[in-house]
């Protein structure tokens, strides 16, 4: 899972310096705009708002808070190695992010307006990269000391699902090609899956250590 993730996004990155933007980025970003007035997004004024709302969701200050805010429950129940796995997948994980978009240099799309203020490069989405890197590694790793599978899947479904919609948002928005987001969904997934397997790997080890 998490070879197949990078090797999209290595792909994604040599077809986006090559041809910008591509066919169907540029057909999905018109359909959700208004055929009268590329300006205005479809569907209703509060279909809007919220997609601002929810765009938030994947935001440096809520992320950071919700990576502190985990964190320090972690400790509190003295899950150290938990704690010590998500610190280190979500600092090393944004800083990998923010390389990737120097990497690419690739623009904002200027097709239609933006309905917020963004600034910097394009690709990947650093909503969808770091919101995937903070969500679904959390949910990964808080899986693997969770006691109720009803817990573990809710908890991954949760995250899923707002991995997913931040991503839409940046899109409805008009701030990110498509091809953005597919890129941060890809390298996030990816990134979470190597800490849920060092995870893992770690407490087999932990665990063969005591028995011996």
């Amino acid at each position: 899972m998490a070879i197949g993730g990078l090797v999209a996004v290595m792909l994604l990155a040599f077809l986006v310096i090559d041809q910008v933007p591509f066919a169907w980025d540029r057909a999905i970003m018109l359909a959700l705009r208004r055929a009268d007035d590329p300006a205005q997004p479809v569907g209703p004024a509060s279909l809007h708002e919220a997609m601002v709302d929810l765009t938030a969701l994947g935001g440096v200050t809520v992320l950071t808070t919700v990576t502190a805010a985990a964190i320090g429950l972690l400790l509190v129940r003295r899950l150290w190695l938990t704690a010590g796995l998500v610190a280190a997948a979500t600092i090393a994980g944004s800083i990998v992010s923010g390389l990737a978009k120097h990497w690419v240099g690739r623009p904002r799309p200027e097709l239609v307006d933006h309905l917020v203020q963004v600034g910097g490069l394009s690709f990947p989405s650093g909503h969808a990269t770091n919101s995937a890197i903070v969500y679904l590694t959390l949910a990964g790793l808080v899986a693997q000391v969770e006691r109720s599978r009803a817990a573990r899947s809710y908890t991954i479904v949760v995250a899923v699902l707002l991995v997913g919609i931040i991503g839409i948002s940046r899109v409805y928005l008009g701030v990110h090609w498509p091809s953005d987001v597919l890129a941060g969904w890809c390298a996030g997934t990816a990134w979470a899956a190597l800490w849920w397997w060092i995870g893992a790997w770690w407490r087999r080890a932990l665990f063969a250590r005591r028995r011996q």
